[in-house]
């Protein structure tokens, strides 16, 4: 499995590395299932700039944004979401990094997007339109759509060569998004995680990182 992922991910981590990550993930899931964590069925969200492609940081909306809009609220949906919210916990607990989501591509009336299920960190953007326009300036698209993982261990660095980069919190100073894939190996969605140091997504980071990316295709909504 993590050959396989590393593979299709085109990532550059240690296989032995990710498949320990996997059995501590898969014993960890296993040991909690009975203490699952509560499902945000609706959170505060920011305001969106001109345009909408940009997030007004430190500017919230007034209404919060509602996940029911797009899942259905049932107990096989519930279990699902409070597992991937149990993942969440679990890589921040290990990692301690400042941001982490799981989003989801989702058809909306908008079109494709990706929806974020269950998430760590500072209010940000529930939904990405999945299209070539928007991955141009948003690491989440255009790692959903070209399905391999993408780590920006300087995001200063990164802005100064000239790469495009979207940003919500400016203390953002390392971002790992990664690509979720079914079992067809298609593209399914992605995970992010952002940090506020330099250089934070080492092997052994991103080894936990690619477990969990295994795992949680299998409680998608």
């Amino acid at each position: 499995m993590a050959s396989s992922y590393l593979s299709l991910a085109q990532l550059d981590v240690s296989p032995q590395l990710v498949s320990a990550e996997l059995i501590k993930l898969e014993k960890h899931l296993t040991g909690h299932q009975v203490q699952l964590p509560s499902v945000r069925w609706q959170y505060q969200i920011p305001e969106l700039g001109e345009g909408g492609t940009c997030s007004l940081f430190g500017y919230l909306q007034d209404e919060p944004f509602k996940l029911t809009d797009y899942v259905s609220q049932d107990q096989h949906t519930t279990n699902k979401l409070a597992t991937l919210q149990l993942i969440v916990d679990y890589v921040v607990s290990q990692t301690n990094v400042d941001w982490y989501g799981i989003y989801q591509n989702t058809q909306t009336q908008e079109g494709a997007q990706l929806l974020k299920l269950a998430y760590f960190g500072a209010p940000s953007r529930p939904l990405f339109p999945l299209t070539e326009a928007f991955a141009a300036g948003s690491n989440n698209v255009q790692v959903a759509l070209s399905s391999k993982g993408r780590v920006i261990n300087n995001v200063e660095q990164y802005l100064a060569a000239g790469g495009e980069y979207y940003t919500c919190d400016p203390k953002v100073k390392s971002e790992a998004c990664l690509p979720l894939f079914d079992s067809e190996n298609r593209c399914v969605g992605i995970v992010d995680g952002e940090a506020f140091n330099n250089e934070f997504f080492n092997q052994q980071t991103l080894a936990l990182l690619i477990a969990c990316c295994i795992k949680i295709p299998h409680f998608l909504v």
